[in-house]
């Protein structure tokens, strides 16, 4: 039935009122932001390479280069070859440009980070609060222990709180 199928997509759940339906006068289309100036706003969450896997890091950079957006490496660091400029001097479509930095400092380096157009300092774990974060052996290949300067096959855990940061002045 239509209840049904629309329910099925999030368009589906809203219904959208025109304004000639509220009695407003339509906006034109002069006076609000255009598509191009809005999807430099979009950012994807920070998810690191290993949580994921280098494919969907990889695409979501991609994604967010191509629409002028901004991807998130998490805290895992990013492989050099990707954050450097190519050859001809441009910008690596698969370049993150968020660089965050977490409590483990996994994978930053001053390279990395001057190879950001955003530095986020992750303060807290908010999915485990006054955890660490962690990552576990298995997923912990050769190219991701080379990034996060660590060994294959070794567990990498992140503590609750960053080691030397303590108050807004540390910051």
């Amino acid at each position: 039935d239509s209840e049904t199928a629309r329910a099925q997509s999030i368009r589906g759940l809203f219904k959208i009122r025109l304004a000639e339906e509220t009695g407003r006068k339509k906006v034109a289309l002069d006076e609000v932001m255009s598509a191009a100036d809005i999807v430099k706003r979009f950012s994807t969450g920070a998810m690191s390479f290993g949580s994921i896997s280098r494919e969907a890091h990889t695409t979501l950079a991609r994604a967010m280069n191509a629409i002028g957006g901004k991807s998130n490496t998490g805290e895992g660091g990013e492989e050099a070859d990707r954050y450097l400029p190519l050859p001809d001097g441009g910008k690596n479509p698969e370049r993150s440009a968020i660089k965050q930095v977490a409590s483990g400092r996994f994978g930053v380096t001053a390279e990395y980070l001057v190879n950001s157009d955003v530095m986020q300092i992750k303060v807290a774990q908010g999915a485990k609060p006054g955890e660490g974060g962690q990552l576990p052996g298995h997923k912990v290949d050769a190219t991701i222990a080379k990034v996060r300067h660590s060994t294959p096959g070794v567990g990498l855990i992140s503590p609750p709180p960053h080691h030397d940061i303590y108050s807004i002045e540390d910051l």
